[in-house]
């Protein structure tokens, strides 16, 4: 059956359809084959309406609200230039910049294809000016944009925490010390990269210039203090964060920066519920998938092939990684979880793994593969934002996809680095 399912998926896949279309055809197929026909089909259906019930995954439309409303707006801009007025004046500091901007906007976003928007269309022209290659240029936006994928609140540990039935809170404080870590590794290749090509710095800001843009990103800081205070202050919940911090956006944009109108909302409002739209016929789709390759018991049977149950702790680990890495490379980064997730899951309660520690790993693996070649989504992102050819897009992406293999081996090795906060916070 697995080899009939695979087949059917790649054959659509290639003939241009999208995701869904494979993966709801291939569902079909396999509860046709596993039951004997379509008598029970009300079972299947039940099965992928059950993958969009819970009510944590409330919070993904509400986090995808509130970063179009920001990116549309000012919380962007008012961030990067605050950064820019302290460190845009060292050796490297607006690639520097660049990246530490991708961290905070993707505390406010959640979302890496937001951040390449919201972050790459205005530090890109001054990265050109400045002397940075566009390859560089491109290659360091499209995968410092991988922290918001990390950073919390991230929509991609939220759809693993409700797979995985793991605790979000604990996967969001637990992406904290990861993302730090990329952040730190890219700016010191920043840093190699400027000295290396002997590229001019920025004005030095004045401490003035650097309390008046401070002062105006204190408003957007608003969202992380938000997010991680609230959740971790009991105030409310990871989905309750995700309204508030709609809210929030809200009176940012509309009242106190008057950045947008009201005949602004409905374009706004347009906007995210197409892309919710997908990310719930996706999720729906998956766990019907997955519910058949569970049911044909295919995870137990593609793990005892390769010998992943015998590896033990760090072997499954590594398995994890390569696996999420390669499907990512190919396929949307909420499928991948939705689909590899429960094909890993008795692997990770047979060795005893930490599931907030493999929800880290599974969520930098699938944001290293949005970033890589052929089919990376954040690539076509940029693609399609920036107006360059693919191949300029990619050319750039070798070191940094180093980076963060090596981040991930640092997390393997040192699992602390994902766990520190999360057992200061619960345990």
């Amino acid at each position: 059956m697995a080899t009939t399912l695979m087949l059917i998926m790649l054959v659509l896949l290639l003939l241009g359809f999208p995701m869904m279309i494979p993966l709801i055809v291939a569902a079909i197929v396999g509860f046709i084959m596993s039951f004997g026909g379509l008598s029970q089909m009300e079972t299947l259906i039940q099965q992928m309406m059950g993958g969009i019930r819970p009510a944590s995954l409330i919070a993904v439309p509400m986090f995808i609200l509130a970063a179009d409303i920001m990116t549309r707006g000012q919380s962007a801009d008012r961030l990067i230039h605050m950064v820019m007025s302290f460190i845009g004046h060292i050796k490297g500091g607006l690639a520097i910049s660049t990246a530490t901007s991708c961290t905070l906007f993707g505390a406010v976003s959640g979302s890496t294809q937001a951040t390449v928007v919201a972050v790459g269309s205005p530090l890109r022209p001054k990265l050109l000016k400045a002397g940075y290659s566009d390859s560089f240029t491109l290659a360091l936006i499209i995968n410092a944009s991988d922290i918001a994928f990390l950073i919390p609140p991230s929509i991609g540990m939220i759809i693993y925490g409700v797979v995985a039935e793991t605790s979000i809170a604990e996967l969001f404080i637990a992406g904290i010390g990861p993302g730090l870590l990329i952040l730190v590794m890219f700016s010191i290749y920043c840093l190699i990269y400027a000295h290396v090509n002997k590229l001019p710095t920025e004005d030095k800001a004045g401490w003035k210039e650097r309390a008046v843009a401070t002062r105006d990103a204190l408003w957007p800081l608003g969202f992380p203090v938000i997010i991680v205070g609230g959740i971790y202050g009991g105030i409310f919940s990871p989905t309750e964060a995700a309204a508030v911090c709609v809210l929030y956006a809200l009176i940012l944009e509309f009242i106190i920066f008057r950045s947008l109108k009201i005949a602004d909302i409905w374009r706004i409002a347009k906007s995210t519920g197409l892309i919710t739209a997908v990310v719930f016929i996706l999720v729906a789709a998956g766990t019907g998938f997955s519910w058949i390759i569970s049911f044909a018991q295919i995870p137990q049977a593609i793990l005892e092939a390769v010998g992943v149950n015998d590896a033990g702790p760090v072997g499954v680990l590594i398995a994890i990684s390569i696996s999420f890495f390669i499907a990512c490379m190919f396929v949307d980064p909420i499928v991948v979880i939705l689909v590899l997730t429960p094909i890993f899951a008795p692997a990770i309660q047979s060795t005893g793994l930490d599931p907030v520690l493999v929800g880290v790993l599974i969520t930098l693996q699938v944001a290293i593969g949005s970033a890589t070649p052929p089919f990376g989504v954040d690539i076509f992102t940029a693609i399609a934002i920036f107006k360059r050819p693919y191949w300029e897009v990619i050319r750039g992406t070798p070191p940094f996809i180093i980076i963060l293999f090596a981040a991930a081996a640092l997390i393997i090795i040192f699992p602390q680095i994902a766990l520190f906060l999360r057992d200061l916070a619960y345990r």
